[in-house]
């Protein structure tokens, strides 16, 4: 256990020390905040103003950084597993090989040490995303949301970090995996339904996003992070509007005339992390078997 515990610290230490893996970790972030900032808030809050009223740009505002916060599961553990690649391509692995360490112990490292990075970065993410909310004319959670929201990011951060643990299985360089990493952070706020309302796009669009699994972290925050302003702007709304709206936004998931619950939401991390966790496992296997 002792060994395992050195091993998470180096990884932390080696993370946090690179501030250009840090960045980039947040490089995605960075971008979604800047489109909205610049381009797409004053828009969603216009398009939305006569049915939300006051509370447009309470709602939009929330409704954008829930989305952020799922995008942040994937992006800072895709920096974090970038030492375990950096460590097998500078044969740095082979001498942890040759020491009296366990290679379950080795994997255990790179998993636990990701696992936290991504909760820390999350964290930071949310306080960023509360005092924005904040300096905007919303209001911070209530003690018991932000309870439901740490939940939530702990399982979103738990299948982000599998999915990202078993893409890292494919790659030999860490150029390409820079290059993936680059990619796909600049793919995720499509994939989460971040940059445009899901309600707006084609059916098979839609379809991608529900079966993308962060997607359903991102339904979760958001129907957290909007419950309050929400409760307000459609106090004496009927119930068809207020699920519409849901529905447009992805707040909540439909398949076909079925709503997704909370519940099945959590399904879905769950059994991602697991499914993907023990797919990177076989593949790890495999690779030092050939």
């Amino acid at each position: 256990m002792t060994v395992m515990i050195n091993l998470i610290k180096r990884n932390l230490k080696l993370f946090f020390r690179d501030r250009t893996s840090v960045f980039f970790s947040l490089l995605a972030i960075f971008i979604i905040i800047g489109l909205y900032v610049l381009f797409l808030g004053n828009m969603m809050v216009n398009n939305f103003k006569d049915l939300l009223g006051s509370n447009a740009r309470f709602i939009i505002n929330s409704w954008v950084m829930a989305g952020i916060l799922s995008v942040t599961s994937i992006t800072t553990t895709m920096g974090a597993f970038g030492i375990m690649l950096e460590d097998t391509t500078k044969k740095i692995s082979k001498d942890f090989y040759s020491a009296p360490i366990k290679r379950s112990q080795l994997a255990g490292g790179y998993i636990i040490s990701s696992f936290i990075i991504g909760v820390i970065m999350s964290i930071v993410s949310l306080i960023v995303a509360e005092v924005y909310i904040l300096a905007n004319g919303g209001k911070l959670l209530e003690l018991m949301s932000l309870l439901k929201l740490f939940g939530v990011m702990l399982l979103s951060v738990f299948a982000g970090s599998s999915m990202v643990f078993f893409i890292v299985t494919f790659f030999k360089s860490r150029n390409a995996y820079a290059t993936a990493s680059t990619i796909i952070g600049t793919l995720i706020g499509f994939l989460t339904g971040i940059y445009i309302p899901i309600g707006s796009l084609p059916s098979g669009v839609q379809t991608a996003i529900k079966i993308f699994p962060i997607s359903h972290a991102a339904s979760l925050f958001r129907q957290i992070m909007m419950e309050a302003p929400m409760s307000t702007a459609f106090a004496n709304a009927p119930v068809q509007a207020i699920t519409g709206f849901k529905q447009t936004m992805g707040v909540v998931f439909y398949f076909g005339s079925t709503e997704l619950s909370p519940i099945a939401n959590i399904l879905v991390l769950v059994v991602t992390g697991v499914v993907f966790y023990v797919l990177a496992v076989i593949k790890i296997s495999v690779k030092q078997k050939q």
